[in-house]
């Protein structure tokens, strides 16, 4: 009908309460608090897990010029050359492939240590200590392992250079 018109109805809206909103608050610090410590560790175990496969890319390429070289390791004072360029069978090195220098390169670079004190560093020591190099290299034995003390360990209490 012309002329009539509704009376207003209230609006039926709600807000939310003091309480729900505690509640709401509550349960996203709950929540923080568990998922925060988990996803910490994780940055350290991507550093650990890192580690373990660079120890052992590392590891098959020594091996593998091992294979390809009458069963002689790389040695200590030639590491680096070695792994990154081309070799002779008997060891010796060049930049570029040619008919003699046809074995390898083993390694694109040197990986840098992922985890410790040394994180960062790409140097090759024969044995353990110092702030200079991240990895340590035994010739007669083709063993490489982090250069880190033995107070270094990871979240299972596992030394990183026993890895």
């Amino acid at each position: 009908m012309p002329g009539l018109t509704m009376p207003h109805s209230r609006s039926s809206r709600r807000a939310f309460s003091l309480i729900e909103l505690v509640i709401v608050v509550v349960i996203i610090g709950i929540i923080g608090a568990i998922a925060l410590p988990r996803m910490s560790r994780g940055a350290s175990g991507a550093a650990d897990s890192s580690l373990i496969a660079d120890l052992a890319v590392m590891r098959n390429a020594i091996e593998l010029y091992q294979a390809e070289h009458g069963g002689q390791y790389p040695s200590f004072a030639d590491f680096v050359d070695q792994m990154t360029l081309y070799s002779d069978p008997l060891g010796g090195t060049s930049a570029t492939k040619d008919t003699t220098h046809y074995l390898g390169p083993y390694l694109r670079s040197i990986p840098e240590l992922k985890v410790g004190s040394n994180r960062g560093q790409n140097g090759i020591v024969a044995t353990q200590g110092g702030t200079s190099a991240g990895w340590v290299y035994d010739a007669t034995t083709g063993s490489i392992s982090a250069n880190l003390p033995d107070t270094e360990v990871d979240a299972r209490g596992v030394r990183y250079n026993s890895y």
